[in-house]
């Protein structure tokens, strides 16, 4: 009785895994080197971009709007190009996507003004969005709910492989050179990525279902439904996801945290902060991979709820460094914390998403999550102006923390566990 299963399916299985695993490895060579090369160019810019901006004769209130530009446009661009995704597939978003932050990086580099560059960081945001939604959206076409954590925590550590290097190279060459080489780093790296897009196979489903196990489940793109994205835990989800990112916008490419660095120490040059953010990156690549695995292994909040409160504690104790007027030790104490906690969330709500998309309409899915996730980072450098320029820098770091913590107990108490049909499918067999 137990040998007729067997020889009901004999080579079929075998010669669709290893066709499975040849284009599996296809795609993760596509989009891991990219990764390498856009993380690098983004690295360079990270202790430089603070300088840049005050560079213009502007304040602290004006000159984190840099970084806010680059979220809008992030924003802005997440449900356009969620669409086109599910419309004219996926590679050649993957293509398009670092072209345009290749221009937007040469354009900064010669930016006359500081409007100009604020222009400019928008559309780099475009582009950034664009690679971002379709590297996730391939993954989620070719990999299993068992690997997702894995899988895309895998490609975001490759990233950091990038962003090791990056911020201590672009530090040095503007110390140098002049700041203006970290963006033009940044553009040849960004045509550097778009390379491998041309190589890239097209992952979209098509429209008859053929990916579906059962009979006549439809994944095409018609068979998706805005009102999905109404039932429950998905709102809550992204309530929890855009408090976070609120909290981790200060603290993902650099961005507030280094702004208050350059106000409040003289020690914080671009070289400096260069090293220190290269050091936690390479750092961070061993965490962002455990995640990986603790989330396919004992469900995806088991790194996601702690990340998320030490990283908003690390934020409000920033504020504290501020208050008091602590040394610029007492910043590097808060800013490992902080880096610590974000690479053990890195790709957290990407995993979670991945559980939740349906197949027919992953594209726009991801791209209602990666607005959340912009509006997030978004909001991050407007409430600190807006607090810097009521109270400073203490008010600003401590809103931004509170939100971090807020989203933990969130996502702990009112999100169910996403994982759960895998353990229980574990359980069973």
């Amino acid at each position: 009785m137990t040998t007729q299963p067997p020889s009901s399916q004999p080579p079929a299985p075998a010669s669709d895994a290893g066709v499975s695993r040849q284009r599996l490895a296809r795609i993760l060579f596509q989009l891991h080197l990219p990764a390498i090369a856009l993380g690098f160019g983004m690295g360079a810019t990270v202790p430089v971009l603070p300088e840049f901006a005050l560079s213009f004769g502007v304040g602290p209130e004006q000159a984190s709007l840099v970084f806010a530009a680059t979220m809008l446009g992030g924003l802005t661009a997440s449900v356009p190009i969620g669409y086109l995704l599910d419309k004219i597939g996926r590679r050649r978003i993957l293509i398009l996507g670092p072209v345009l932050t290749a221009v937007s990086a040469f354009l900064t580099a010669s930016a006359g003004s500081f409007e100009l560059l604020l222009l400019y960081r928008f559309i780099g945001g475009w582009g950034t969005q664009m690679w971002t939604l379709s590297r996730l959206t391939m993954i989620a076409d070719t990999s299993a709910s068992g690997s997702r954590g894995r899988m895309i925590t895998s490609l975001l550590g490759i990233q950091h492989v990038g962003t090791l290097a990056g911020p201590l190279a672009g530090g040095l060459l503007a110390v140098t050179y002049g700041l203006e080489v970290a963006f033009v780093i940044q553009g040849v790296f960004a045509l550097v990525a778009m390379t491998p897009g041309f190589f890239a196979k097209e992952t979209m489903p098509q429209g008859g279902g053929r990916r579906g196990g059962g009979g006549g489940t439809s994944a095409s793109a018609e068979s998706f439904s805005w009102k999905a994205l109404l039932a429950h835990p998905i709102p809550v989800m992204f309530l929890a996801q855009w408090l976070g990112m609120t909290a981790r916008g200060g603290i993902v490419a650099g961005n507030t945290v280094f702004l208050y660095a350059a106000y409040a120490y003289e020690e914080a040059d671009p070289a400096t902060l260069g090293v220190l953010s290269s050091l936690m990156a390479g750092a961070g690549i061993p965490l962002t991979l455990a995640a990986g695995y603790l989330m396919d292994r004992f469900g995806r909040k088991i790194s996601i709820v702690p990340g998320l409160f030490v990283l908003g504690a690390g934020m409000a104790f920033l504020g504290v460094t501020s208050f008091f007027g602590l040394g610029f030790g007492w910043f590097i104490v808060g800013f490992v914390v902080m880096q610590t906690m974000n690479s053990l969330l890195t790709g957290s709500w990407q995993v979670v998403g991945s559980d939740l998309a349906p197949p027919g309409g992953r594209g726009r899915f991801f791209a209602v999550g990666r607005t959340v996730t912009q509006a997030g980072f978004t909001t991050n450098p407007v409430v600190v102006s807006v607090c810097t320029a009521l109270s400073g820098f203490t008010l600003a770091l401590g809103v931004v923390g509170a939100a971090g913590m807020l989203s933990s107990a969130v996502l702990a108490f009112f999100v169910p566990e996403t994982n759960r049909r895998s353990s229980a499918s574990g359980g069973k067999s």
